[in-house]
């Protein structure tokens, strides 16, 4: 059951709001989400729904926390967030418990959710915004974007400045380093990577890394462990998944993520020991903490730097 600060927060959210409608377009604004479809809100949303925990994050990252009625059963960020009653998770809601929440919006993961379940939820009557970060730059832009459907738009233009800045600073940082030669590990069996489209791809060039799996077709494409072979990264980067998990990047061959490349001892990683776990919901929410995981593999490629310069 929802806690009594839950509670509290609920009667905050609605004296809100009344002060929020006041500023509000009298004929409604209008937004484009990222299906191109267009959304108008009469007023600032008050009662909202996500549908993914990247979407809760950026919900309470501009200050709006107390809007939300309703999300899926992995958003556990910040800590609030648990006590948020659940509708199910990413791939199936309970439609009946949503409607019951009485959201005025809702919002969805674009290509996440599945597009029956949204096209049900949209002949219920409820509004729907759909949302999906893709490239790094993308992630300043939501919480510019979900604090004016909330009514938080200062807070919004605050956390994406913030954002925006701290994401810069990394990358001054890195410019001009050499670069290091990179295969990030999404599954063991069956053995899957990224390319150069996804965010993930967008970080490690941020810190001077080179995907060595960029320029492959598919966004998430299986290869087999030949290719990596042939490939010779020297570094490998997978993300483990662990609750609460806040630490930054860990260097540990003989994790169960990644000791499978012990079978190839002539691979430069693992010669030289250079095979890292990184804080999985950092690196794979499409959220405001993608700036902690870009902070770890910084640190993970710039130890690699640092033990090349000492011993080529």
């Amino acid at each position: 059951m929802p806690c009594a600060g839950w509670h509290r927060g609920r009667r905050i959210a609605a004296v809100a709001a009344v002060a929020l409608a006041a500023s509000w377009p009298a004929r409604g604004a209008t937004y484009v989400d990222d299906a191109g479809r267009t959304v108008t809100l009469e007023r600032p949303a008050t009662r909202v729904v996500t549908l993914a925990p990247n979407l809760t994050e950026l919900v309470y990252a501009v200050g709006a926390g107390a809007a939300l009625v309703g999300t899926v059963s992995l958003s556990d960020y910040p800590a609030e967030a648990r006590a948020v009653p659940r509708i199910g998770d990413h791939r199936r809601f309970d439609i009946e418990r949503l409607l019951t929440l009485k959201p005025d919006l809702v919002l969805a993961w674009h290509h996440g959710n599945p597009g029956r379940e949204l096209a049900m939820l949209e002949g219920a009557g409820l509004r729907l915004y759909r949302l999906e970060p893709r490239r790094l730059a993308d992630v300043p832009r939501a919480l510019e974007r979900v604090g004016e459907l909330l009514g938080h738009a200062d807070e919004g233009r605050r956390a994406a400045a913030r954002l925006r800045g701290e994401l810069e600073t990394l990358r001054q940082r890195h410019l001009g380093g050499a670069p290091v030669s990179v295969f990030y590990q999404v599954w063991q069996n069956p053995l899957m990577t990224l390319n150069g489209r996804h965010i993930v791809n967008d970080v490690i060039e941020l810190c001077g890394g080179r995907n060595v799996f960029a320029d492959l077709p598919q966004l998430v494409p299986q290869l087999s462990s030949e290719s990596v072979v042939a490939a010779d990264p020297q570094a490998i980067l997978a993300a483990r998944q662990l609750p609460g998990d806040t630490a930054g990047a860990k260097r540990d061959p003989d994790d169960r993520l990644l000791a499978g490349w012990q079978r190839y001892p002539d691979l430069a990683a693992v010669r030289r020991r250079w095979l890292y776990t990184l804080p999985g919901d950092a690196i794979t929410r499409q959220g405001p903490r993608i700036v902690d995981g870009a902070r770890a593999v910084c640190g993970a490629l710039d130890e690699v730097r640092e033990e090349r310069r000492a011993r080529p």
